[in-house]
């Protein structure tokens, strides 16, 4: 698809009330993880997990976008698809991006029922990322570890470069124990040496699937980060900081990197030496939905990743997103006894605010709300439990009134105000609390008219409040 046959089909969509404007997303049909993230000659290249045929997962390529900057994309042609009779007969799973004088992919290549055959494997382009091809030995890497125990599930390579070679780590299982992320090293990008588990866990603490590893150096320490396919735990996506020596890492702390619907971030460091994190943000609605709808997934902002004093990962949107910014409101300082409604009024809004909670008070801000109260999403922190709480109230099927609630734990320290970063974008709502604390999440307002902006707070201070309506990255 040319980019200009591309923005023909996002215009078919512009009127859809659940479809973003300032987040990517592809002009139609199904994306997921995002894929071989790369910086190249001073451009942002976005791959990602996409099924040209229709809105459900399935006939898994990889497609592509290029920024200058991180929020405006063009869309390119495909980058990788199935070779008939080759190991990704089934699909191109998911990988990354490295330079090696040549843009060089891996990723994971699929065949057999049900996918049960998953090997390694790596292209490289002449054209500065517009074409790829396939390395001709493909696979590079074939076999499970024998530990592991099963052969089926072994994906989503994650490549880097130390100063004696270049390695590789790949999430897995362990049968009967848990996920796994298993370690390789190579000289040459396409012989590789199985080394050993860089980290393993139980099932019930930290799934029993392991997907889309990232391994990386963040100031003097080193992050793991795992999305759990299975298990019991409180998220899905969880990082660990610590130590790495001799090639063995040693978890001194553990977080969970975001409480609701992102999944399967994927990390790069770009020319400003940051680290850069895009991630999928699922749906939350039926498949018939996302079929009479015509697209399914949609890209976080990308954020940028630190580490505070408490080894805590932190993250922030890229600061490049308020170039897009609009017409500012600003509210505050006040003192708040009852909810205020605000005069913005949009689907498309960035949020800052700070509060400054009482013991057992709450604060707060209510988005998406309808002029009539029967539709809105209440973001809330709850100072006497250190909880943040996402509220939903919506009109479901036969219109019945539905409320679906999340609360996480968040907890602030003596003398510390709640800081709260809120995109809205029509169906995606990302919460970012003090930089540490993420909870994304999906609404579909069923009307256009629900976009009524509302403060929140008993026994609660404002110190500042501002909102930015937002333009499209398409116009």
């Amino acid at each position: 698809m040319t980019s200009e046959n591309a923005l023909a089909v996002r215009q078919q969509l512009v009127g859809d009330l659940h479809r973003p404007v300032y987040h990517f997303l592809p002009p139609s049909n199904w994306m997921n993880d995002p894929n071989g993230v790369i910086q190249w000659r001073g451009r942002y290249h976005l791959f990602y997990q996409y099924n040209p045929f229709g809105p459900m997962w399935g006939n898994i390529h990889w497609g592509h976008a290029v920024s200058d900057n991180l929020i405006h994309w063009t869309d390119l042609p495909l980058a990788l698809a199935p070779t008939p009779g080759g190991p990704d007969e089934g699909g191109c799973f998911s990988g990354c991006a490295v330079d090696n004088g040549l843009p060089t992919i891996f990723y994971t290549g699929v065949h057999g029922e049900r996918y049960e055959i998953q090997t390694q494997c790596m292209a490289t382009s002449t054209d500065d990322l517009l074409t790829w091809q396939k390395y001709e030995g493909n696979s590079v890497l074939r076999n499970v570890p024998a530990e592991s125990g099963q052969t089926r599930d072994f994906r989503d390579p994650y490549v880097w470069k130390e100063d004696d070679a270049w390695y590789m780590v790949i999430g897995s299982r362990i049968k009967d124990i848990g996920g796994a992320v298993f370690l390789y090293r190579s000289h040459n990008l396409t012989d590789w040496e199985y080394l050993h588990p860089l980290l393993t866990s139980d099932s019930k603490s930290h799934g029993a699937l392991w997907e889309c590893p990232n391994f990386f150096k963040l100031g003097d320490e080193w992050v793991l980060i795992i999305s759990s396919h299975t298990g019991t735990s409180t998220a899905s996506v969880i990082y660990f900081v610590g130590t790495y020596d001799n090639h063995r890492f040693t978890p001194v702390s553990e977080g969970v990197l975001d409480y609701g619907q992102l999944y399967a971030p994927l990390t790069c460091i770009d020319d400003q030496n940051r680290r850069l994190m895009y991630g999928w943000l699922r749906e939350a609605r039926s498949e018939n939905e996302q079929r009479h709808a015509g697209w399914s997934g949609v890209q976080a902002i990308p954020r940028v990743l630190s580490l505070d004093s408490p080894r805590r990962l932190n993250m922030a949107p890229v600061p490049e997103l308020e170039t897009i910014r609009g017409q500012r409101y600003h509210h505050g300082p006040m003192v708040l006894t009852q909810p205020i409604s605000l005069e913005v009024t949009g689907l498309a809004l960035d949020i800052t605010a700070e509060f400054e909670p009482q013991a057992d008070g709450l604060c707060g801000i209510a988005l998406a709300c309808s002029p009539d109260g029967q539709e809105q999403t209440e973001i809330l922190y709850e100072a006497a439990h250190q909880r943040l709480v996402v509220r939903k109230v919506a009109l479901e099927l036969h219109d019945v009134q539905v409320i679906h609630t999340r609360d996480i734990p968040h907890r602030l320290t003596d003398g510390e105000s709640l800081k709260l970063r809120i995109l809205l974008d029509a169906s995606v709502v990302e919460i970012i609390a003090n930089n540490r604390t993420s909870l994304t999440s999906r609404i579909y307002p069923s009307r256009a008219d629900n976009n009524i902006v509302r403060l929140l707070g008993t026994k609660a201070r404002l110190h500042a409040l501002d909102i930015w309506k937002m333009t499209s990255i398409w116009q």
